[in-house]
């Protein structure tokens, strides 16, 4: 579980695989105490993504399932008109990198709906709408360049019980 915070969705990948994620990281010190009470099994990693190697997280075992959750109040649309940081934005480029050290069998990604829009910023720190989608889509051939199936959909997980009503974005590689 990358970007690990309270524990949500290794819960729901505990309920599907019937354990807890082998591994959780999170920069926050908050974040990873919050999970380590609610999956105690789970070895917690407190620092910062990109500073965590894959092969040696993974010490050599191969990876059935890797989550990924970053940063998406620099996509969303409730963060109305301030500006956003392409270092926030750019988190998500993680997953290639795991993909590439560690071949994850199954990859997921969950963001919000706007994460699809990814895009380069403008001089004022604003998404550049007239590349819409741009690198998104070069994030997603990269993940299709290491032979993954990539499919995504946009859905309300309020039907299953969750008391949210916003969309959500998932993504799946394979």
């Amino acid at each position: 579980d990358n970007f690990a915070g309270g524990g949500g969705a290794s819960t729901g990948i505990e309920l599907a695989l019937g354990r807890s994620p082998d591994i959780a990281i999170n920069h926050n010190p908050e974040a990873v105490a919050m999970h380590a009470a609610n999956h105690p099994t789970t070895r917690h990693l407190c620092q910062n993504i990109w500073q965590a190697d894959p092969v040696e997280v993974c010490a050599g075992r191969p990876v059935g399932l890797a989550w990924f959750s970053p940063d998406c109040k620099h996509f969303s649309k409730a963060k109305g008109g301030k500006p956003v940081e392409k270092s926030i934005r750019d988190l998500a480029w993680v997953v290639v990198h795991w993909a590439k050290q560690v071949r994850p069998r199954v990859i997921i990604l969950e963001n919000v709906e706007e994460f699809q829009t990814w895009c380069d910023l403008d001089a004022n720190g604003q998404p550049d709408f007239s590349r819409k989608g741009e690198t998104f889509k070069k994030w997603v051939g990269e993940l299709r360049r290491l032979k993954y199936r990539v499919e995504w959909r946009e859905l309300r997980a309020s039907p299953l019980g969750t008391p949210t009503i916003r969309k959500r974005l998932y993504l799946i590689a394979r």
